[in-house]
C-alpha cells in the first residue's frame, strides 16, 4: 500500500505541481489549501507524513501553528517544512516547534523525494529492528517497536528524528558520535547547526522531567557522546 502525504500549501498552482509531483512517486496525496481545513482531516485521521508552507493565507506563519497542534497530537509523524522562508531563525523556529525536516522551494524534486524516502525508511528500519527493541541505560528506557523513549519511568515525547539521534548515543554510552554518524543514524541529511538545534531540543525535553539530567555530552570540536555513568 502506498504511502500517505498531506501537502499543506495555499497557492494553488504551487501546491498542484507538488501534489502531482508525489502522486508520480506512488504517494497517496491528500492537498489542504489553509491550517483549519488540514486540522478537520486530521482530527479524523493523521497522514503517515506532513509537508507545510510556513505561511498559510492570511496566517503568516500559519504553518509553525499547524505543526504545533500536530506535534501535540503525535510525536511520530514526521513533518517537513517546504517553504520560500529561508532565514535561519524560521529553520530554528521550525525544528524547535518539532519538524523533522526544513527544506526551501528552491530544492529539486528529486530532493525532495528522497528527503520523503528517507523518513519514511528510518519508521521502516524501526520496525524491523525487533532483536533490539528495548535498550535501558540507566534511567533512560528505549523501545523501539513502539518507538517509545522514557526517563525515570516518564514518556520523553520525541520526533523521529530526535529519537533516532537519542538512540544512536545511548547505544554505546561515552563513544562520541560526530555530526555525520548522527545524521546516519537519523537517515537523513542536516547541516551543524540543525545538528545542534536537534541536540538542544533533545536536552531540554529530558531536563523539562529531571533538571539534572546531563546524560548528553558536548565533546567541543567533536561531536556529543551519551554519558558513560548516566543514571
Amino acid at each position: 500500500m502506498s504511502r500517505r502525504i498531506a501537502l499543506v500549501e495555499d497557492e494553488p498552482l504551487i501546491r498542484a505541481n507538488y501534489a502531482e509531483a508525489l502522486k508520480k512517486y506512488g504517494f497517496q496525496v491528500e492537498t489542504f489549501a489553509n491550517r483549519r481545513s488540514a486540522m478537520e482531516r486530521f482530527n479524523v485521521q493523521l497522514p503517515e507524513l506532513i509537508v507545510i508552507d510556513v505561511g498559510l493565507g492570511a496566517e503568516v506563519e500559519g504553518g509553525f501553528e499547524l505543526c504545533r497542534q500536530v506535534r501535540a497530537m503525535s510525536e511520530n509523524v514526521p513533518i517537513i517544512f517546504l517553504t520560500a522562508r529561508d532565514s535561519e531563525f524560521d529553520q530554528i523556529s521550525g525544528l524547535r516547534l518539532g519538524a523533522d525536516d526544513y527544506l526551501t522551494k528552491d530544492i529539486s524534486l528529486p530532493y525532495l523525494m528522497a528527503r520523503i524516502v528517507a523518513l519514511f525508511r528510518r519508521l521502516d528500519v524501526m520496525q524491523q529492528q525487533i532483536q533490539e527493541d528495548v535498550i535501558s541505560r540507566g534511567s533512560l528506557t528505549l523501545n523501539l517497536d513502539r518507538m517509545y523513549a522514557s526517563w525515570n519511568d516518564q514518556p520523553v515525547e520525541l520526533t523521529v528524528t530526535e529519537f533516532w539521534i537519542v538512540h544512536a548515543l545511548a547505544k554505546h554510552p561515552g563513544h562520541v558520535k560526530n555530526r555525520t554518524q548522527l545524521m546516519d543514524a537519523a537517515n537523513t541529511v542536516l547541516d551543524d547547526s540543525t545538528v545542534t538545534s536537534h541536540i538542544k531540543r533533545i536536552r531540554k525535553k529530558f531536563q523539562a522531567l529531571d533538571v539534572s539530567f546531563d546524560a548528553i555530552q558536548t565533546a567541543y570540536g567533536m561531536g556529543y557522546r551519551w554519558a558513560a555513568t548516566a543514571n
